[in-house]
């Protein structure tokens, strides 16, 4: 189970340190044994700069910079654009490519929802579009993901951009990444796509994923399934056909990505 915590979207913008406090606090409760929760929310406008960010990719404006122990490189947020942080419990063994995949898959599906055909592209992370045609066409990175893992807890998240503006990413190499460009949900259908028309279609997307069988987010109606079937196997010798078939493996990250997720 997951609960959704909608941190007044479309009313309010909340503050990077504020959205930051509410992470930690509610991260400190899953870890003690609370519901997972994914909160929802649009920040004032803010720079933040993941752990492995140059100094040449910051702002050439001279703009202030807020450095976050998630993964990943330099990225902006602000109004128009749908922050969400999923504070949960990753199964164990820990594969935290994994879950950066869950989030994208659920992210292409909300833009499915919306008219917009995203997709990923190889060595690199977040969710993608298609901008322009022909010999003109390029990719376009449209929902960025950074996250960060510690005693098997997620934080950070996604930033999908909705209806923000593009000018802030004008003085930054977003993510690192020089050879490609940014653009927004609102861009690509030609008309004004807010962040809460989108809160229902996250939620149910992200509810699905995490509620999966073979999802790497723990669930106790799964860890429940996996000790039936494990008994089932201890006294028969082999799996209990009314247990349900065997759950997915999943691969074991390095000590570093255990920790923290590399991504932006």
């Amino acid at each position: 189970m997951v609960e959704f915590l909608v941190a007044d979207v479309g009313s309010r913008f909340v503050p990077y340190e504020e959205g930051l406090v509410l992470q930690q606090t509610r991260r400190r409760a899953v870890c003690n044994g609370a519901e997972n929760v994914v909160i929802l929310l649009e920040h004032e406008p803010v720079y933040t700069a993941g752990r492995r960010t140059d100094d040449s990719e910051r702002p050439t404006d001279g703009s202030a910079v807020i450095d976050v122990d998630r993964g990943g490189k330099l990225t902006w947020h602000g109004p128009g654009q749908l922050v969400g942080y999923p504070i949960v419990k990753l199964r164990e063994p820990l594969d935290v490519v994994a879950y950066v995949r869950t989030l994208e898959s659920v992210l292409i599906a909300v833009l499915a929802d919306a008219g917009v055909e995203g997709y990923r592209v190889e060595g690199r992370s977040g969710v993608w579009v298609q901008v322009g045609s022909g010999p003109f066409s390029k990719d376009a990175k449209i929902a960025a993901i950074g996250i960060r893992v510690a005693d098997g807890v997620t934080s950070h998240g996604f930033a999908l951009n909705c209806s923000n503006s593009l000018e802030p990413y004008a003085h930054i190499v977003a993510c690192g990444i020089r050879d490609a460009g940014v653009t927004t949900i609102t861009d690509v259908l030609g008309r004004r796509v807010d962040p809460v028309s989108l809160i229902e279609s996250v939620e149910r997307h992200l509810r699905e994923a995490f509620e999966a069988y073979d999802s790497p987010v723990a669930r106790r109606e799964v860890d429940a399934a996996d000790a039936a079937n494990s008994l089932a196997m201890d006294r028969a010798g082999h799996p209990d056909p009314a247990a349900g078939p065997e759950p997915v493996g999943a691969a074991t990250p390095s000590a570093e990505d255990a920790r923290v997720g590399a991504t932006a």
